[in-house]
Formats: C-alpha cells, sequence, structure tokens
C-alpha cells in the first residue's frame, strides 16, 4: 500500500468511528435530572442487550388504566460487573423504579435504582455503572 493511500485510509477510518462516537447520547442529553421519577409496578418485557438494557414496567393508576413505562439502564456488562444477571429482572416480579424521566415527556426514564418486593435494590445505572 503506498503512503498516500495509507494516510488516505486512516483518516477514513478516523472519520466512520469518531461518527459512531459523537452519535453515542449522554444521560443528561436525554433524561432530566429535574424531573424524578418513582413508580411501582410489574416487569413485563426486558431486553438484555448493547448498548444499554431495557426493561419495561406496568404500572396501574387508581381507575385501573395501565401504562407502560420503559427504563433505561447501564450496558449488559458493567451490570454483570456489579452481580446483576439477567435473571434478576424476572418479569411478573413486582417492582420500585427511581430514575429520572425522559426530556420528551414520554412514559421513559432512566432506571437508576430498583428495589423489589423482598427490599433488595439494586443500583442499574449512574456514572459508576457505564
Amino acid at each position: 500500500m503506498t503512503r498516500y493511500a495509507l494516510i488516505l485510509s486512516f483518516l477514513v477510518w478516523g472519520l466512520a468511528t469518531s461518527q459512531s462516537v459523537l452519535a453515542h447520547h449522554s444521560e443528561v442529553a436525554e433524561y432530566d435530572p429535574e424531573k424524578p421519577v418513582k413508580v411501582t409496578g410489574t416487569i413485563s418485557k426486558v431486553e438484555w442487550q448493547n448498548p444499554h438494557v431495557w426493561f419495561y414496567v406496568d404500572v396501574k393508576d387508581e381507575q385501573g388504566k395501565v401504562t407502560t413505562w420503559g427504563f433505561s439502564t447501564a450496558p449488559p456488562g458493567a451490570l454483570l460487573r456489579r452481580g446483576v444477571t439477567k435473571d434478576a429482572l424476572k418479569i411478573g416480579a413486582v417492582v420500585n423504579v427511581q430514575g429520572s424521566r425522559a426530556r420528551d415527556g414520554s412514559s421513559n426514564a432512566s432506571g437508576r435504582s430498583v428495589t423489589f418486593a423482598d427490599g433488595r435494590n439494586v443500583l442499574m445505572a449512574g456514572e459508576d455503572a457505564r
């Protein structure tokens, strides 16, 4: 490979990879720490995959209407390093979740802390989880 082609390849590679890094979001850009969320409900779905684990909680209001909240957490590897495995988020488990609401006002939030019916608490997101 000529020197020119090598330099050009490096520049193209650098531009391509820098775009993917810039495309990744920060938690503060997507979720508003000034709008805390606390919900209690039943886990209805879990997506254990990169870049972040998502789980969904069905929450009933006083009239019995169900709203499904989606919670983004840390990546799977970060959760595993904390001892949080796929088995921790069982469908049907009743949980209390705390986090920050999505800036777009949807029923999505950062799932920072999860407390289970037995009192066990697991930190699911935050700077030390990433």
